[in-house]
């Protein structure tokens, strides 16, 4: 009897499992792990559904690159079996490195290691005790293999990992603004010369789904609040790193999280995975709560700040923050807390935010046309996505803790 397993999915209905490598790999606790990530980080102290994980994106991700490959199939792309399982569990491992509260925290709790890195570490471990089964995935993963679109399905302008993304993450939050048409765009896709395209009728599924990117990125994933709490929760570690490196006593906890944030390990990353692999956000909710009693007025203050949604005030603008105006705040939170500079800068803090509508000079998203001809979407007649708006957009934030009404009944300024 053949193998089949299926998971019922909220954004596509059933997702079918009918390959017992893929299957073991998903029971793997290592992969078991994404459950207790979730997707995206504090954004639901702001979107309150959006408590979904990253075992849900990957599912869904391997579900669209299934249905990717059907189609570039039937349209007489050679794919063969093994080709179509390697590129599965690529997509399904891609994130496989992602530590606890994902992006937020990326190089934060690893220094210096990003999660692609550490997703290719896990993916090579994962190979050995396959027998060397995912050695293929690897190289489609790494880029090196010879059919270039596999790994354009994986990493992408127009990768099924950012269409699931977008259209989950709209699901979860209930941002309309967010959904693709993302069937279309699946139908749509060929292969000219050895690279993935778009065929000319899905001109404008393309410009449709670069557009919501661009609203999601700035009303969901760099939102104001989101990106508060989501600064908080570093500058707390910043805290907790400063104060571990000083001496003072009960920070570093006896658990595991403590020896990645304060580097007790000997040795390479590769000598424990195994330990990396148990970690995720409960770990970090375990330590907040252990620090928010801790008598470091800041990282206590930070750490109650982030567990009862007591967020600092953001403001973001398109020029940069003036000194004198960072100066000012930075005073009046001195002052209020009684503190010096360097203490206050845990408290008030500035930085920028960018986001690129798209970048043609990047990975391209092509046209072929019905003449044979390919072009790029930002040069197509009439294009809405042309070479002007593919700049980056930065803002600019000045993020604080609430500050007290001043003297005289005017208000202190205003982070909103």
């Amino acid at each position: 009897m053949a193998f089949r397993k299926i998971i019922n999915d909220p954004v596509y209905g059933f997702i079918t499992l009918d390959d017992p490598l893929i299957y073991r790999i998903i029971s793997h606790p290592w992969y078991q792990r994404l459950r207790r990530i979730k997707q995206m980080a504090l954004s639901y102290l702001v979107y309150p559904g959006a408590v979904h994980s990253r075992l849900h994106h990957s599912l869904g991700a391997y579900h669209l690159m299934g249905l990717a490959l059907s189609e570039l199939r039937s349209k007489g792309v050679a794919i063969n079996a093994e080709e179509e399982q390697a590129a599965k569990i690529a997509i399904l491992l891609h994130d496989v490195g992602h530590g606890p509260f994902s992006h937020a925290l990326e190089k934060v709790v690893v220094e210096g290691m990003d999660h692609e890195t550490l997703s290719l570490m896990i993916m090579e471990k994962l190979n050995d005790e396959c027998g060397g089964q995912l050695k293929l995935a690897i190289q489609i993963f790494r880029n090196l293999y010879h059919k270039k679109f596999l790994y354009q399905l994986i990493s992408g302008q127009l990768d099924v990992d950012r269409m699931d993304y977008l259209s989950r993450d709209s699901f979860f939050t209930g941002v309309s603004e967010g959904t693709i048409g993302y069937d279309r765009i699946l139908k749509m896709l060929t292969v000219h010369q050895g690279e993935l395209m778009v065929e000319e009728k899905a001109i404008y599924s393309i410009e449709e789904f670069l557009v919501s990117r661009r609203l999601m990125y700035w009303q969901v994933y760099l939102h104001k609040t989101v990106l508060s709490s989501e600064m908080m929760l570093v500058k707390l570690f910043e805290r907790a790193k400063q104060l571990a490196a000083a001496g003072t006593p009960e920070v570093v906890l006896d658990d595991t999280l403590s020896l990645f944030l304060f580097n007790r390990l000997p040795g390479n990353m590769a000598d424990h995975l195994d330990l990396f692999c148990t970690l995720d956000d409960s770990d970090v909710i375990a330590a907040i709560k252990k620090w928010s009693r801790h008598p470091d007025s800041i990282l206590s203050f930070l750490c109650r700040s982030v567990l009862d949604r007591n967020l600092f005030k953001l403001r973001l603008q398109s020029a940069p923050i003036d000194a004198s105006e960072y100066d000012q705040v930075l005073e009046k939170v001195m002052g209020q807390w009684k503190i010096g500079p360097a203490d206050a800068a845990f408290l008030v803090f500035c930085g920028e935010a960018e986001n690129s509508l798209y970048n043609p000079y990047n990975e391209k998203i092509n046209i072929l046309f019905r003449d044979g001809k390919v072009r790029d979407i930002s040069e197509v007649d009439n294009a809405l996505i042309h070479q002007k708006l593919s700049e980056p957009v930065k803002k600019f934030y000045i993020c604080s803790i609430r500050l007290p009404i001043e003297d005289q009944g005017k208000p202190a300024p205003e982070f909103t």
